[in-house]
């Protein structure tokens, strides 16, 4: 077999190189902290200012968020008056993964009790959470572009729970708001009892442009 042989090029590393192209990367899909709400014994804790269309998409990240009550659902709505009420028409899927503590078991599943179809109820994210001082729940949700007129808006969370019943639950959550008007404001709170504490954090995600 006879040797092929090759040409090597050398890189000047001191000469400034340009790319051209229709591709521009600059400040795109970087995270800018837009507020952050520290709950402490609260009813909800609820985002009616910084969600316009700055950003097309919005990522709500959840730290330690402790419920007053053992067993009740973390869930959220949106609202396109600002907050006067929320009430939109959701269309959604949930599926878990668990594991407990004592190693009893393990599965994944569909939570039918979770979903909504043209529903308005808060949307759980996060369900039987656990009521003790160390037992939270933690994870993000992300809304993507709420300002739209045009279309609905997509929402998908991952979140993770210590369950009531000290099971792990890897909670994945999905849908829609099935509402062509601008959402610019969205409210958190526990289907019984109130937020004992943690902190939510609103982020905007830079645009590529």
């Amino acid at each position: 077999m006879p040797l092929v042989k090759c040409k090597a090029e050398s890189l000047d590393l001191t000469a400034n190189y340009t790319f051209t192209g229709d591709v521009s990367l600059s400040g795109g899909g970087a995270l800018n902290l837009i507020s952050t709400q520290t709950a402490s014994s609260s009813a909800s804790v609820s985002f009616t200012t910084g969600i316009d269309s700055t950003y097309d998409e919005y990522w709500f990240i959840f730290n330690n968020v402790n419920p007053q009550t053992g067993g009740a659902e973390f869930g959220f709505q949106g609202s396109t008056n600002g907050g006067s009420n929320y009430n939109l028409t959701i269309t959604s899927t949930d599926f878990n993964a668990y594991h407990p503590e004592a190693d009893w078991g393990q599965g994944l599943s569909y939570v039918t009790t979770h979903h909504q179809a043209q529903g308005t109820a808060f949307q759980s994210i996060a369900d039987d959470g656990g009521g003790a001082s160390d037992e939270c729940v933690a994870g993000i949700l992300k809304i993507y572009n709420p300002s739209s007129s045009t279309y609905v808006k997509h929402f998908i969370s991952r979140m993770n729970c210590y369950n009531d019943g000290d099971l792990s639950v890897d909670i994945f959550v999905a849908g829609y708001f099935n509402t062509t008007s601008p959402i610019n404001a969205f409210q958190f709170k526990y289907s019984s009892g109130n937020i004992d504490d943690g902190t939510i954090q609103l982020f905007g995600v830079s645009k590529w442009v």
